[in-house]
């Protein structure tokens, strides 16, 4: 039987779900939830499919405008009556859940200014345990803060690569805190990932998995995800061409500390063809060794220059039809099905796979979004929910994108609710249709019978867990004055930051990602209550 804290709870049909972690049972201390990722709130009791509908905005706060064309995405945490959360002004904070009011902020460029181009902005959720605050950010470093005052204790820079950056949230467990780490190399062909260049010597990026002391930021160890980039020719430029690189880690790890396994997910290639590249992993947790690792995707190198036109010469997956972006970007979730360790995850390619957690077999697939070759906006992007019953999947650009539920034993489609139809036609979104789409980006949440999911469109919607119903919908595009004086405005939801947190009667969202609206203020932290 799967454990991931001291207890487990029995739900019937012989489906297991973890206990809470140690502390208070409805604080939502880190992105994934907990060790398991199951995204889902067991201790919620306010909060239920009959009063959802109720929720009301508590409070706002409002980011300054910047000239930064970053969007939020660091998904709040919350514990003992705080949140905690980063934003695209380069600055975290921790406000009171309830009211909003000020406990303390922290400037991260003023740690190494200058050390790198890429600015000093949040750009993952935060994780809070033994008394830190842990996050890291677009320039690739990871920061461990007091959580009673927000003092530096340490910040290390993971990635020396230029382009390298933290998407992943961490996990922190047994003294160690567990982080990945991807890049914007292969988006932005320049060796800091901010200007796009056709000469650039791609690539020479590597992915990778770090575990860092908790106490002194330091590296215990790292799992690259390919092997040392090699100069192997040249590209039509002239410029060198380097093989294989890329497999980021986008997004974040969940251990199983009975068995001592750490799960993560990983991307496409940039170049080459070899590499953990669109993989489960699979690996101690206390050395990094690969216990086992299943790779859902044969072939997969792509890099942004594949979607422009007569780029054959810089993309050969082009050629062959292996310029896909099915990258692994979801955190995935372990579970127990009749005593039977599960790990699932989704994978943009629009599947849902499903492995023994002790062996990597096979165990089922469910396709749930239209494959897209080229982007993977088809499929799913950052996280499902497992509630001890039901997992619940949303996708992305799937024409519209859904959301699920799924029996965890077999994969068999409980329920599934559209986008409404009429997202792109109500609210601050009907002014502009050219931006809406009817897609989710976000990690699904779960509490007690609802399930929460944001969208492009702008609104944030409660369901039915029993069946995909909408119970409650607000639309997030709009005009808000935040608790600290600024105005701001909402807009789409999505990424990392977009994930509903449920806490303690409240819910809390970040809304401002990508597509982006206009808007003359700073984009929103929303906190909702009954």
């Amino acid at each position: 039987m799967l454990a991931v804290a001291s207890a487990i709870v029995v739900l019937g049909a012989g489906v297991t779900a973890a206990a809470p972690l140690g502390g208070r049972g409805g604080d939502w201390p880190t992105w994934q939830k907990d060790l398991s990722g199951s995204r889902h709130n067991a201790a919620e009791r306010r909060l239920t499919p009959r009063n959802v509908d109720g929720l009301r905005l508590k409070w706002a706060f409002a980011y300054p405008r910047t000239d930064s064309p970053l969007p939020v995405r660091s998904q709040p945490a919350v514990v003992g009556g705080t949140v905690y959360f980063g934003g695209p002004d380069g600055k975290f904070y921790a406000r009171d859940a309830k009211t909003g009011q000020e406990r303390w902020s922290f400037d991260l460029g003023a740690v190494d200014p200058g050390a790198k181009p890429r600015p000093a902005v949040p750009w993952d959720g935060p994780s809070v345990s033994g008394g830190k605050v842990y996050f890291g950010d677009v320039r690739g470093y990871v920061y461990a803060l007091e959580q009673r005052t927000g003092r530096l204790v340490w910040a290390k820079d993971i990635d020396t690569h230029g382009a390298g950056t933290v998407t992943s949230s961490p996990l922190v467990h047994d003294g160690r805190v567990y982080v990945g780490i991807s890049s914007g190399e292969n988006s932005l062909n320049s060796p800091d990932g901010t200007s796009d260049d056709p000469n650039y010597p791609c690539c020479t990026f590597r992915g990778h998995l770090d575990a860092l002391d908790a106490e002194t930021g330091e590296l215990v160890w790292r799992h690259y995800t390919v092997p040392e980039p090699q100069a192997v020719g040249t590209w039509p430029s002239g410029a060198t061409r380097y093989e294989p690189s890329g497999a980021g880690v986008w997004s974040s790890p969940v251990i199983d500390p009975r068995s001592g396994t750490l799960y993560v997910g990983t991307g496409q290639l940039y170049t080459g063809t070899t590499g953990d590249f669109d993989t489960l992993l699979a690996l101690d947790h206390r050395t990094g060794a690969v216990k086992w690792r299943n790779q859902v995707t044969r072939a997969d190198t792509w890099r942004l220059l594949c979607n422009q036109p007569n780029q054959e010469g810089y993309c050969p997956g082009l050629q062959d039809g292996s310029a896909l972006d099915y990258d692994i970007g979801a955190t995935p979730n372990l579970f127990s099905v009749n005593g039977r360790a599960l790990v699932g995850v989704g994978q943009k390619l629009g599947v849902y796979h499903v492995f023994d957690a002790t062996t990597g077999e096979v165990v089922w697939r469910r396709q749930l979004g239209l494959p897209i070759p080229g982007s993977g906006f088809g499929g799913i992007q950052w996280g499902s929910s497992f509630d001890g019953h039901r997992l619940y999947i949303a996708t992305y650009f799937a024409d519209p994108g859904k959301v699920f539920a799924l029996d965890p034993a077999d994969g068999d489609v409980l329920w599934e609710t559209p986008n409404p139809a009429d997202g792109c036609t109500t609210g601050g979104a009907a002014e502009h249709p050219d931006l809406c789409t009817l897609a989710h980006g976000p990690g699904v949440t779960s509490s007690p019978g609802v399930v929460y999911e944001g969208s492009n469109d702008g609104k944030l919607r409660a369901y039915s867990a029993r069946d995909g119903q909408v119970l409650w919908t607000y639309d997030t595009l709009r005009d808000f004055t935040g608790v600290n004086g600024l105005p701001g405005r909402g807009g789409a939801i999505g990424g990392t930051g977009g994930g509903a947190v449920v806490s303690d009667g409240m819910v809390y969202v970040q809304a401002g990602y990508w597509p982006t609206y206009p808007n003359p203020h700073g984009s929103v932290l929303l906190a909702f209550g009954l």
